[in-house]
């Protein structure tokens, strides 16, 4: 969707939205507007929308109300947001190409624009591109949202969100395409298709070149695959060489089916997005390399397809990792840690980051907990959680922290091995992230992001539609922003 700022009307203009607050209706609204947003019971909360038709200049015009809430609320941002993602999310196929956002007598800062295009922007994105057979009133119809009256300093402050909205709608795209079109070898083509000339560096790591450092406990989800396994690295070097980088480390299992720990087969087509984690450091590399972030950031995805042919890996097996730790293999379902204990080891080698986020549809038992409406974090640092937990907070990707501890560790120790890749039918969650913590070198701030509640949605949301919500980019690029930037 194209966004274009003009200082005057636009003519002809057909559709035309304003944005309200709660109980206020525009000054010059007409009169007979008024009074139909009334009898509509139209308050302004957030995200309500009123429409009527009135005669302008000869011509009739569509009118849209949006509600945005009250003016001091604690979730202004989250509010305004709503009410641009209304808006797409009504006239998104209504046959109107141009939806004018008549700022011309409102009070809304550069930055509260910037939120409502935002919500607007995100609202629109729908993969369409494997539908043949739509009929035309169910296309997307409209392309532009055309802006005039805004305040000074709205283009500059849509510009960086602009950028993060690329990055969004880059995650949804790679969550959403089916694994039989993004695999490891494909999902890296498309990276760096997207990110060229962005000035992100890329380093790719193929089979031989893992298999040369040990990386073990990666290569053994992927042994029972045709597709080839990728270890992808992408630097964004905006803060100089003299800061050490953070990094953000993205599971990405194209597609999961358990491997000879068989999934069951009613709902295993979702699991095309167990690559959420690597697509949502995907994502945030590129908005960071959009908008010009002023920050050291490396980005590495750990790409495979678990599959459960003749040379899959068994049950049983033991699997020695990067770090020389060795893992007994209990259920080749639990595969997602065993990948991102190799990427773990491998990036605090290669750049020895000042802290590490890893992300990861890796449990079911956190969806348990809380269902669509939290991801969970797991952090050896109090302060590096706050700073994450605030990011989320101001974005609307949420997170609530979970306890670890040493009495977790029983649970995964082996009796043969150094540790087992998951323990009992308790607490699935966290020992999952104590399994990863053992990988994490003494003194180093690390996060684990367990997201599998949160990248893919049966129902549309607040700025999303049915499908990708492209989760975990604007958390990440927030707390680069807040921390990082700072």
């Amino acid at each position: 969707m194209q966004i274009h700022f003009s200082a005057a009307p636009v003519a002809a203009a057909r559709l035309v939205a304003l944005v309200c607050d709660a109980d206020t209706l525009p000054p010059s609204l007409e009169p007979v507007l008024a009074q139909g947003a009334s009898a509509a019971r139209f308050a302004g909360k957030p995200g309500q929308l009123f429409e009527g038709f009135v005669s302008r200049g000869g011509a009739v015009v569509r009118l849209a109300l949006a509600g945005a809430g009250k003016a001091d609320s604690d979730d202004r941002v989250a509010n305004l947001e709503k009410a641009g993602a209304a808006l797409t999310a009504k006239y998104l196929t209504s046959g109107e190409t141009v939806l004018t956002l008549d700022l011309t007598a409102s009070t809304l800062s550069a930055g509260e624009v910037a939120a409502v295009l935002m919500g607007a922007r995100l609202r629109g994105w729908r993969q369409d591109g494997y539908r043949t057979t739509l009929k035309d009133d169910q296309k997307i119809s409209l392309a532009t949202i055309a802006v005039i009256g805004a305040p000074a300093g709205t283009e500059e402050a849509w510009a960086i969100e602009a950028a993060v909205a690329e990055g969004v709608e880059f995650t949804r795209e790679l969550v959403t395409d089916p694994a039989n079109v993004l695999y490891p070898e494909s999902f890296v083509a498309r990276c760096a298709a997207r990110l060229a000339g962005t000035g992100v560096e890329i380093t790719v790591l193929d089979e031989p070149a893992m298999r040369a450092l040990g990386m073990g406990a990666l290569l053994g989800v992927s042994q029972g695959s045709v597709r080839a396994p990728r270890l992808l690295a992408m630097v964004w070097n905006g803060g100089g060489d003299a800061v050490r980088p953070t990094a953000f480390v993205g599971k990405g299992v194209t597609f999961d089916t358990g491997g000879i720990s068989l999934k069951q087969p009613a709902g295993m087509e979702d699991m095309k997005w167990d690559m959420g984690g690597a697509g949502a450091v995907a994502g945030a590399m590129l908005a960071l390399a959009r908008r010009g972030a002023k920050a050291h950031v490396v980005g590495v995805c750990g790409l495979v397809e678990n599959m459960p042919d003749g040379n899959a890996q068994r049950p049983g097996d033991v699997v020695t990792s990067m770090s020389g730790q060795t893992v007994e293999v209990i259920n080749t379902d639990a595969e997602g840690r065993l990948v991102l204990c190799d990427a773990l080891t491998w990036v605090q080698k290669e750049y020895a980051p000042a802290a590490i986020v890893d992300l990861a549809t890796l449990t079911g038992a956190i969806i348990a907990t809380f269902a669509d409406q939290y991801a969970g974090i797991f952090c050896n640092d109090d302060t590096f959680s706050g700073q994450l937990s605030a990011a989320g907070a101001a974005v609307g990707e949420r997170l609530w922290r979970l306890p670890m501890g040493p009495a977790y560790d029983k649970l995964i120790d082996s009796a043969i091995a150094d540790m087992k890749n998951m323990g009992s039918r308790y607490a699935g969650s966290i020992t999952a992230a104590q399994f990863l913590a053992r990988y994490i070198d003494k003194g180093t701030p690390w996060a684990h992001l367990d997201i599998a509640g949160m990248v893919w949605a049966d129902k549309p949301g607040a700025v999303w539609g049915k499908g990708a919500t492209g989760y975990g980019v604007r958390l990440l690029d927030r707390y680069v922003r807040d921390v990082l930037e700072g």
